[in-house]
């Protein structure tokens, strides 16, 4: 068996051709739903970044236990698996999230690895005194954080188009390519920062997508609501337009080495991504502090694989979701599934569009459990998004690029085993709060905001603009939102939190 598996970020499912997109010109992401199969109802697990790869490693929910964190050491992993029983495993990626704390051990599961550095706030370039005035005068008022200061500064060294991440990691993948295509029981991941913020591509991509803007740089979005002017508004779909026109391009340089190497004959190709991205829908920019809208929830996903290469170009809309690649590519690759895996392998969605599922679970950690049957989205808050009685279970005490402080630490308490931790009991922690003292995303960056329980029909109204009032089918998901959260052994105060014993 022989895998790529390219993992971009944020890349929105509405921004590509093959998915109905018309804004952003994708011909290489339409030449490989050609042969690829696309499924049209994939969904995202846990949010956002960090907590959707322990998704893909593990092929278990994890959100209802923990916020952003590592591997812990019961989680099993796709690639350490494939690696223990005798396959190799490489990833190439700019995705430095890995490389901090409450990150670092997701690289380590393969056989080996390779990052490109520079992208967005990755701590690269060694200056101790930068003059940030001259540096930032170039950039939108919005986007000057301290938080960006590093964005800036890695600028400074990103002049040419082979500077940028995106075209070095590809040129990388090639090199692998070249040097193990006659190898055999393989993995390939590349995985591309891209186009997560900020959007900044070369300029012969930006070209592509002109509008009336003449201000400062303006490519990146603050995670808030949506209040600037339509000229910015169009700038900044702009400058994702052309981010994701230059991972197309790139990721068709992948296709050619696939053409030029015969890949297609014993070789699958993945593609997708964690999560989308809100470009001003629902009246907000980004992720974290909102309702996960499908915009954000649900993700492209295509697949290549020789043995099913008869159904080139189908489209299935069998729900499916992040977890079920994990249980996949272990069946490819002839390893046993693990017991604590929840998702379901998609071979057989892959050989006829059938349903694996019913439901999926997905959300923040504090926030609400969403739940989804492919049609209806029910977003179900708690009462209260206090962070009284609400805890995280680890025994990797890191969070969003820091270690837990001997404060966070000194009331820590054991917790009894998860029928996931493989007998192993936990940490049980005080999460994360806001000012407020309510639950709240990242480290504490990012409060919930219209945290309030809603129901819509997406068949009826796919851009999820007018919430239904329909108790039949809000009962029957509380019951399978039930369900999942046994399935997934959630902490007792899950259940009580968002009231569903109450629903059942």
């Amino acid at each position: 068996m022989k895998l790529v598996f390219v993992l971009f970020d944020s890349l929105n499912r509405k921004a590509l051709e093959p998915y109905g997109g018309s804004y952003v010109k994708t011909p290489n992401f339409n030449r490989f739903a050609e042969k690829a199969i696309t499924f049209d109802r994939h969904y995202v697990g846990s949010l956002p970044c960090m907590p959707a790869r322990r998704d893909m490693h593990t092929g278990r929910i994890n959100f209802l236990h923990r916020n952003w964190g590592p591997l812990e050491p019961f989680d099993n992993s796709f690639p350490d698996l494939i690696k223990s029983n005798g396959g190799y495993g490489h990833i190439i990626t700019d995705h430095y999230h890995y490389f901090h704390d409450g990150g670092a051990t997701y690289h380590t599961r393969y056989n080996s690895w390779e990052i490109v550095r520079g992208a967005s706030t990755d701590d690269w370039k060694g200056i101790v005194e930068p003059n940030m005035e001259t540096i930032s005068k170039n950039y939108h008022k919005k986007q000057i954080r301290p938080f960006t200061k590093n964005d800036m500064i890695n600028r400074t060294y990103i002049k040419n188009e082979e500077d940028f991440s995106c075209p070095q990691i590809f040129g990388l993948a090639d090199d692998f390519l070249d040097v193990n295509s006659k190898a055999d029981n393989w993995l390939l991941q590349i995985e591309n920062f891209d186009p997560h913020e900020p959007f900044y591509a070369p300029t012969r991509f930006r070209k592509e997508y002109p509008c009336s803007y003449e201000g400062a740089v303006f490519d990146w979005p603050m995670y808030d609501r949506v209040d600037e002017t339509s000229e910015e508004i169009a700038e900044v779909r702009a400058n994702y337009a052309a981010i994701t026109s230059m991972c197309d391009e790139y990721f068709g340089k992948l296709l050619d080495k696939f053409d030029e190497l015969d890949l297609w004959e014993d070789t699958a190709l993945i593609l997708t991504t964690d999560h989308g991205f809100l470009l001003g829908e629902h009246e907000w920019w980004g992720k974290n502090l909102m309702p996960v809208y499908d915009e954000l929830a649900r993700i492209p996903l295509m697949i290549y694989h020789p043995d099913y290469n008869k159904n080139g170009g189908e489209m299935r809309h069998s729900l499916t979701q992040v977890t079920d690649l994990t249980p996949t590519v272990l069946e490819w690759f002839g390893v046993g599934i693990p017991s604590e895996t929840t998702g379901k392998s998609l071979s057989q969605v892959l050989e006829k569009d059938q349903k694996i599922r019913d439901t999926a679970i997905y959300g923040y950690f504090g926030a609400a459990c969403n739940i989804t049957d492919g049609r209806y989205t029910y977003l179900r808050y708690p009462k209260k998004l206090s962070a009284d009685g609400l805890y995280e279970y680890t025994l990797m005490p890191t969070r969003f690029g820091r270690r837990f402080s001997i404060e966070e630490l000194i009331d820590a308490t054991l917790s009894p085993p998860f029928n996931f931790t493989k007998g192993v009991p936990t940490l049980k922690v005080y999460p994360m709060k806001n000012k407020d003292g309510d639950a709240s995303a990242m480290d504490g960056l990012f409060s919930f905001k219209d945290a309030f329980t809603r129901l819509y029909d997406t068949k009826s109204d796919p851009k999820q603009a007018s919430p239904i009032t329909n108790n039949e089918v809000e009962a029957r998901l509380c019951k399978e939102m039930h369900r999942q959260l046994v399935l997934h052994d959630a902490p007792n105060e899950i259940f009580k939190r968002l009231g569903i014993e109450e629903s059942t």
